[in-house]
C-alpha cells in the first residue's frame, strides 16, 4: 500500500514538472507557425495590392491594402507573442 502511494505521488510531482517543460515550447512553436501563415498570406495579399496599383483598381487595391497590412500585423504579433512565451 505504501510503495504504491509513494509510486503515485512521484509519477504526480514528474507530470507537475514535465507537462510544462514541454507544453510552453509547444505554445511557442504553434505561435511561430501561426506567424508564418499569416506573414505569407500578407506577402499573397501584397503581391495582388500590387498588380491592382498597376491596373488602377482602386477599391480592390484598398480591400488588398486591407488584408495586406491585417495579416501582416497578425503575423507580427504572433511572432512576438511566441517570444514573450519563450522568456518567461
Amino acid at each position: 500500500m505504501f510503495v504504491k502511494r509513494l509510486a503515485l505521488q512521484q509519477g504526480r510531482l514528474l507530470l507537475k514538472h514535465l507537462v510544462p517543460a514541454v507544453l510552453k515550447p509547444l505554445h511557442t512553436l504553434w505561435n511561430e507557425i501561426i506567424g508564418f501563415l499569416f506573414l505569407s498570406f500578407a506577402i499573397i495579399f501584397g503581391f495582388q495590392a500590387v498588380r491592382y496599383f498597376l491596373h488602377g483598381d482602386g477599391v480592390r487595391l484598398f480591400f488588398a491594402g486591407f488584408c495586406t497590412a491585417l495579416m501582416a500585423w497578425f503575423g507580427i504579433s504572433s511572432f512576438l507573442r511566441a517570444r514573450k512565451i519563450s522568456r518567461s
